[in-house]
């Protein structure tokens, strides 16, 4: 898939779209990324030592997986991050880099996608995740499962806090 094929699946759009292309392989996401120089989030980081942000490079990697949800996405659901895990950079990633990308699906349960993920250059492994994610539908996670993802702000993220002797708040 190019650039065009993949906004037909992510929602995501520049600067944050961070994927050239994807083959899916099976039951795995193969992306690739070019890095330019002229990206945003290299001005400044650093100056006279570019250096792609492990952060970012996390965010490569759940892009890809997520190309994984192609029909769930292309139906209206949204892809939240539910957790980050066992993350491990190995080398900087640098202008001049294609970063390699290879996603899959661990396991499924329910609106809830469980993923492994590596970013390699030339062969050089550069970052290791383990990621989740929940396909969110209207501000509201899927499949009736609950609200453990519901974006900031939503009804659901402004809760009261419970009011047991643990919460520190009623320990005044």
């Amino acid at each position: 898939m190019n650039k065009e094929e993949i906004k037909g699946i992510l929602p995501h759009r520049e600067p944050m779209l961070l994927l050239d292309e994807v083959e899916l392989k099976g039951d795995e996401a193969a992306g690739r990324l070019t890095i330019k120089g002229d990206e945003f989030f290299l001005q400044g980081h650093f100056p006279g030592n570019p250096v792609v942000p492990g952060v970012i490079q996390c965010e490569m990697l759940a892009q890809n997986c997520c190309v994984l949800f192609a029909d769930e996405l292309r139906a209206g659901g949204t892809p939240f991050y539910t957790s980050l895990d066992k993350v491990r950079f190995k080398r900087p990633v640098r202008p001049g880099d294609t970063v390699e990308l290879r996603c899959k699906v661990t396991r499924a349960r329910g609106p809830f996608r469980f993923c492994e993920g590596t970013a390699s250059v030339g062969g050089e492994v550069c970052c290791t995740a383990s990621m989740s994610f929940a396909l969110v539908d209207g501000g509201k996670v899927s499949a009736g499962q609950g609200s453990a993802a519901a974006p900031a702000g939503s009804p659901a993220s402004a809760a009261p806090a419970p009011t047991s002797a643990a919460n520190p708040e009623n320990r005044r």
